[in-house]
């Protein structure tokens, strides 16, 4: 019987992850990556060149062009966050490896944060993924695994005297 290839899919791991995206420095660097691959673009004007400035603990980018400014995490899943991107990162490892989902309660112990942060972070998440989903339809031949087809019997009796 030959293997799985789906089953053992080669995953981030713990370690891995925390070499990538360990420290804040690395998860700005990785948004800003993912944002802007070949530099900082303004949407409105197309301009490309920015400057940029330390406010507080965020980067802000300042467009040359119009002047005006945008931070990072601007138009993404965590404007204006007072939560570390470490912490956000995180969580989605966490949710993006669970087979079976994860619950809210575990993922506050996970990150350490209250149940409504933690209860915010994960419905975010899942909106993202859901919208995300919606834009690519199966077709064609399609093999399912682990289904359950049909449902309950309704209007039979339950308990010992079921008739079989």
């Amino acid at each position: 019987m030959s293997i799985n290839r789906i089953q053992f899919q080669t995953s981030l791991s713990m370690p891995d992850f925390l070499n990538h995206f360990g420290t804040e420095a690395q998860c700005v660097a990785a948004l800003e990556q993912a944002r802007w691959p070949q530099g900082f673009a303004r949407p409105c004007c197309r301009a490309t060149g920015a400057s940029v400035f330390i406010v507080g603990s965020h980067k802000m980018f300042q467009c040359r062009t119009c002047r005006h400014q945008t931070s990072l995490t601007a138009g993404t899943l965590f404007p204006s966050t007072k939560l570390p991107l470490t912490t956000w990162f995180l969580a989605i490892y966490f949710i993006s490896q669970a087979k079976t989902g994860l619950s809210v309660l575990a993922l506050k112990r996970y990150l350490g944060v209250r149940y409504p942060t933690a209860w915010l972070i994960q419905h975010k998440l899942m909106q993202a993924m859901s919208e995300r989903e919606t834009a690519f339809t199966l077709t064609g031949h399609v093999q399912v695994d682990d289904a359950y087809l049909g449902g309950e019997l309704s209007g039979g009796k339950v308990g010992r005297g079921l008739r079989k």
